[in-house]
């Protein structure tokens, strides 16, 4: 039986003590599961703290079927045309639609990315303090209403912006491929298939996906492996 560290508070970075609570707690669910944990080492799950939730959903949006480098280039063009800091709500809005069109953005991502300005300056996307106060599951409903915001999306900022510990994103392609290599099977799993599988990983979800996504970046060319999860 493993031990498990109660979080109740969101985390920036996994403790030494959580570290060894997660391995313990993944490595007696499975097996192979065990295995990978071995292998990897300790949980890399890194959070980025000081991030608003509506810079992050912008991020996400410009993101969308794009290399990680090919967006952060269009975001850094964002950025330098807004003075050189990432714009608030008001800014972006008042950004010309053309400039961002000049940045990389195409006129949909234009279009999300103002829904998620709006929304923030009406308080439909909360200030991270905010955020704190609410479940996974009233962050999930609120924020998926929002033009270009699925449930992946919110999943992502769930774990990378307010250091959620128990998000499984089984929609996701790396987490589904990193358990069909895994367990060495033919085809993905379904996503209630992985559901139903990660129950038994909670409460460290999160951080069986970050080693799921290391399963998966391991059979990659090293400049193609997922920068936002490694």
């Amino acid at each position: 039986m493993s031990s498990v560290v109660p979080v109740s508070e969101p985390i920036s970075a996994v403790s030494p003590e959580l570290d060894r609570a997660i391995r313990a707690h993944l490595s007696a669910a499975d097996p192979d599961l065990a295995a990978l944990v071995a292998r990897i080492g300790p949980c890399g799950l890194r959070m980025h703290a000081a991030r608003e939730p509506y810079e992050a959903l912008v991020d996400a949006i410009a993101h969308q079927q794009l290399h990680g480098r090919a967006a952060q280039a269009i975001l850094g063009r964002m950025v330098a045309l807004a003075g050189g800091v990432f714009p608030d709500p008001a800014a972006l809005l008042a950004l010309p639609v053309e400039a961002l069109r000049g940045c990389g953005f195409s006129g949909s991502k234009i279009v999300a990315m103002h829904g998620v300005a709006k929304a923030r300056l009406d308080g439909l996307v909360p200030s991270r303090r905010q955020a704190e106060s609410l479940s996974d599951a009233e962050l999930i409903a609120r924020l998926v209403s929002l033009r270009g915001i699925g449930r992946w999306t919110v999943e992502m900022l769930l774990i990378f912006s307010l250091g959620r510990l128990d998000i499984m994103p089984v929609d996701d392609f790396g987490v589904r491929e990193g358990w069909r290599l895994l367990k060495g099977l033919d085809a993905q799993p379904r996503p209630k298939q992985l559901a139903a599988i990660a129950a038994d990983w909670s409460p460290y979800r999160s951080a069986a996906a970050w080693y799921l996504w290391r399963a998966a970046d391991a059979v990659k060319p090293p400049d193609r492996a997922n920068p936002m999860t490694a």
